[in-house]
């Protein structure tokens, strides 16, 4: 063995030497070699942008981050919306009735035209964007606590218990909820807060049977075993452990129930059944625009621009967000 280590040793060193005695290369010379070296380099460090550039573009597409940039931007104009319009949303100016917007015939003092009675569409716009979105986040919110907790319960408590969740969840799948908030709003009358509720009380089947599955899967995983043979209680073990692990499903889930809930009030608001005079909201805006659709077309366009973009936009994100969250597609 020693003798084997020993003659290899020489050979490494003989060939070393005889590399060092070969003629140099032309081609291969110092200088060469390091002009060759740093075009490499400048050919590898201009490839860098160009392929962290296509890295993004394949994460984030243009579609997507024109979405989210629209959602941000429709949230930011929501919660400046009393700071930043021009007149309050009542004001009446009878003196300039169903002008035009700016371009087609109107002033530079109404951007996007008055209504019918005078007033500047586009302080009733942002009033109106902040007032659908305030209804359907606290709706959505309200929507996904409600199937939040009837997951929870269908899954700890099995037996008669799981079997009303299931008939509930059964029975507002079963029953257009145009049919229900029609005849609550009938009965009960019509405020905000009511109408928030209602809202509320839409989609919350989804949510309710997305975390029951989730929860009767992670029961049988070794976590929550885990947790509960530490002492912990079950809902310690559902809110503090199970919850984290399907918050990324139940959030996916609460971007399909939002624009349904702002096409649903635009509805309702559209019939006269929503939010009712003097507050506004986009279905309003609709509703009261489509006696002047071809006259003053100007009233009706800008909420309905509001509400497509607003709906596909968290349509388009809450997509992505699944692709994204969905281990399968990795």
């Amino acid at each position: 063995m020693l003798f084997t280590a020993c003659l290899t040793r020489a050979c490494e060193q003989v060939l070393a030497h005889i590399s060092k005695r070969q003629l140099p290369n032309p081609l291969l010379s110092p200088r060469s070699l390091h002009s060759k070296k740093l075009s490499a380099m400048a050919v590898l460090a201009s490839s860098i942008p160009h392929a962290s550039r296509r890295y993004f573009w394949q994460e984030y597409p243009p579609l997507v981050v024109l979405s989210i940039a629209w959602i941000l931007g429709i949230c930011i104009v929501a919660a400046l919306a009393d700071l930043i319009a021009p007149y309050a949303y009542t004001a009446l100016d009878l003196k300039a009735r169903l002008q035009p917007p700016v371009g087609f015939g109107g002033s530079a003092r109404h951007l996007l035209g008055t209504d019918e009675l005078g007033r500047d569409v586009l302080s009733r716009l942002l009033t109106s964007v902040q007032v659908s979105l305030l209804i359907a986040f606290a709706s959505t919110l309200i929507s996904a606590s409600i199937g939040l907790i009837l997951g929870f319960l269908a899954a700890h408590f099995k037996g008669w218990i799981e079997q009303i969740v299931l008939t509930l969840i059964d029975f507002q799948a079963s029953i257009p909820f145009m049919i229900i908030a029609l005849a609550v709003l009938a009965f009960f009358g019509n405020t905000l807060v009511l109408f928030i509720c209602l809202m509320g009380c839409h989609g919350w089947e989804r949510s309710a049977r997305i975390t029951r599955s989730l929860t009767i899967a992670a029961n049988e995983q070794g976590y929550a075993n885990a947790v509960h043979a530490l002492g912990a209680s079950s809902w310690r073990v559902y809110f503090r452990h199970i919850l984290p692990n399907i918050a990324s499903t139940l959030i996916v889930s609460m971007t399909l129930t939002f624009p349904e809930v702002i096409l649903l009030e635009s509805g309702l608001s559209f019939l006269g059944l929503g939010v009712q005079p003097p507050l506004t909201s986009l279905g309003n805006m609709v509703g009261y625009g489509r006696e002047y659709l071809q006259t003053a077309p100007w009233i009706l366009l800008a909420p309905s621009c509001v509400i497509v973009l607003t709906t596909f936009s968290i349509s388009l994100t809450g997509d992505w967000l699944r692709d994204k969250l969905d281990p399968t597609l990795r």
